[in-house]
């Protein structure tokens, strides 16, 4: 037993030391791991305060744009474009012109006679067709108004002849409404005589007659009975001849065509 106890106690002895060299080797290696480290100077005074923490990373906040100051001039307003469209100015109207020796040709709008109408009265007429000048545009349109002026007017005073005046004169033509001045000549103008009915002037015309005829039934009869005979036949000639000296008016009828010839340029704008 005795035996026993020794091998137990070598085997302890045996263990310590091999836990001791273990220990020692640790040991070596961690010393030898120190030394491989950067050198130390270890007079160095120790500080044995706490290392200073890295400051906290300060957030960089972007600088914001920088807005230029507003100017105090008050800006101008453009005022926003009109959608209507814009009105335009009218072209000022051309000036035509018709030469002088132009012919017109109109016709009368009413009725003139020498019994009811009198020097001076207008006379109208229309114009028949377009007046144009050398270049084909239109001067005067169809429809527009003549004024003609009454110049002279005087009834036929025998039935057995054609006399009576009837004269008429341009004085202006209406074109749209504007009247303008116009120099011509009127010609073709058709009138007639339209009789009146014997008046108290047409009797005084035979009076002579009938106190002629008088005188020549008492130079033939040589009474009163003669003379009454020949009153008779006096007076029956006088009512003859007061019949064919009856007044006949000179009428212009209403449709009669008129042509005018131009004495001078005309010019209408």
């Amino acid at each position: 037993m005795s035996r026993n106890l020794l091998t137990v106690l070598g085997l302890a002895v045996l263990a310590g030391c091999a836990g001791g060299e273990r220990s020692d080797t640790a040991a070596a290696d961690s010393l030898n791991r120190d030394l491989q480290l950067a050198p130390v100077d270890t007079s160095a005074e120790l500080n044995d305060r706490p290392a200073a923490t890295d400051p906290a990373p300060v957030a960089t906040t972007p600088s914001p744009t920088t807005t230029p100051p507003r100017s105090t001039t008050p800006r101008t307003t453009t005022p926003p474009r009109s959608t209507t469209p814009a009105a335009t100015t009218p072209a000022a109207p051309v000036a035509r012109t018709l030469a002088a020796g132009t012919t017109i040709s109109a016709t009368t709008n009413v009725e003139a006679a020498s019994n009811k109408n009198k020097v001076g009265d207008i006379i109208t007429a229309s114009v028949a067709t377009d007046v144009k000048d050398s270049r084909g545009r239109t001067v005067i349109p169809a429809g527009s108004t003549v004024n003609m002026r009454i110049t002279a007017l005087k009834e036929s005073e025998n039935k057995s002849d054609n006399t009576g005046t009837f004269t008429l004169a341009v004085a202006s033509v209406e074109i749209n409404g504007v009247s303008h001045d116009i120099d011509g000549s009127i010609s073709g103008v058709q009138t007639t005589l339209r009789d009146r009915g014997t008046n108290a002037g047409d009797v005084a015309k035979v009076g002579a007659g009938a106190a002629a005829g008088a005188v020549v039934g008492r130079v033939l009869g040589g009474s009163t009975k003669g003379a009454v005979i020949g009153g008779v036949i006096g007076g029956a000639v006088g009512a003859q001849r007061a019949n064919e000296t009856q007044d006949r008016d000179v009428v212009l009828p209403a449709g009669t065509s008129v042509t005018i010839t131009l004495n001078e340029s005309f010019t209408a704008s």
